[in-house]
């Protein structure tokens, strides 16, 4: 729940606290808070200049970096790095730590141009493929990008513990996937592998978010990126597949109440809206094509959300005894995650 000055009014209102205690919680709430990641149009500008030079030395990267050469690119690349490593330890010593972990992600966005630099200066580039290409298409030249930039980045993350440290972390641990499954079976141009890939990925992927999320629990919010792209990876592979099976697509619109079921216990909103998503694919598929001559599916259709929200009714008047019940039963790490979360 977010603290405004309204609710703690109410509060005040309600004679659960007194006025002096409401304007001190409030100054307490807006120190510790002051910098977190919040929808604040401070963060936004944060976050966009962040992402504009980060986009800049990777996804919008022009092709008149190759004149500089091999050598050029390591050494602009290595000098972009180390302004990037004095801004970050500025703000680290001044506790603005939003700005410092954006700063500490743009130093290991650039490892996969240096390493592209360094191949071309050493004669090692194996084709005429140039970086522009590495965010676009699935080869295998790309590995020692992938693997020196986990390299990079988990010591980065390690140095200084930032969660959006962990952005280019997985997104490369998603590349990495692809590009080694492409490389071992050597369909360079099968969709159909690479589908799978993605979809088998995401979910270890997203295993590996869970594993974070249970270590780090009561600290930062360090698998939030691994779950964004986890779940992209997986969702997005498997509404790819192609399938003449109504019992594989009623399987798909069943996986995707699974992840629904999944964000609410987990209270993990990617999954929630993207299984939302999966649900709707799969009841405009019946309403298009298998049941597009039948009056009675929009009624069952009506009848079934008008039952899910009382449901949600009955889920509301019994919550808090049924919610106690169900976390007895958890493993210890698994219940106090959940706590934190509440």
């Amino acid at each position: 729940m977010k603290i405004t000055k309204k609710t703690l009014a109410d509060a005040v209102e309600q004679q659960i606290i007194s006025s002096e205690q409401a304007d001190k919680l409030y100054d307490f709430w807006q120190t510790s808070a002051i910098d977190s990641p919040r929808f604040t149009f401070t963060h936004v500008l944060y976050y966009l200049g962040g992402l504009i030079a980060i986009g800049a030395m990777t996804l919008f990267m022009t092709l008149g970096w190759e004149s500089f050469g091999g050598a050029g690119i390591v050494f602009i690349a290595v000098f972009y790095a180390a302004v990037g490593l004095k801004i970050t330890n500025h703000f680290a010593a001044k506790q603005l730590h939003v700005t410092a972990g954006i700063c500490a992600t743009f130093i290991v966005c650039l490892t996969p141009l240096a390493i592209y630099g360094l191949q071309q200066w050493l004669g090692f580039w194996p084709d005429d493929s140039v970086y522009r290409d590495y965010h676009r298409y699935i080869k295998w030249n790309w590995l020692y990008m992938e693997l020196g930039t986990l390299a990079i980045g988990a010591l980065v993350a390690w140095r200084y513990k930032y969660p959006f440290l962990l952005m280019p972390i997985a997104v490369t641990l998603w590349y990495l996937s692809m590009d080694i499954s492409v490389l071992i079976s050597g369909e360079y141009y099968s969709w159909g592998i690479r589908k799978l890939v993605s979809m088998y990925s995401g979910l270890l992927i997203i295993g590996l978010a869970f594993w974070v999320d249970v270590r780090a629990r009561g600290k930062a919010d360090y698998a939030f990126w691994l779950y964004i792209v986890g779940v992209l990876a997986f969702w997005g592979g498997l509404s790819l597949q192609n399938s003449d099976n109504e019992w594989s697509k009623f399987l798909y619109f069943c996986t995707n109440l699974l992840m629904i079921g999944v964000g609410v216990f987990l209270i993990r909103r990617v999954f929630v809206i993207f299984g939302a998503l999966g649900v709707f694919i799969y009841l405009g598929y019946l309403a298009s094509d298998v049941l597009k001559d039948s009056w009675l599916f929009p009624m069952a259709l009506t009848a079934i959300g008008l039952g899910i929200i009382y449901l949600g009714v009955l889920w509301q008047k019994h919550e808090k005894s049924m919610t106690e019940k169900l976390r007895k039963m958890l493993p210890a790490p698994l219940r106090e995650l959940l706590e934190h979360k509440v």
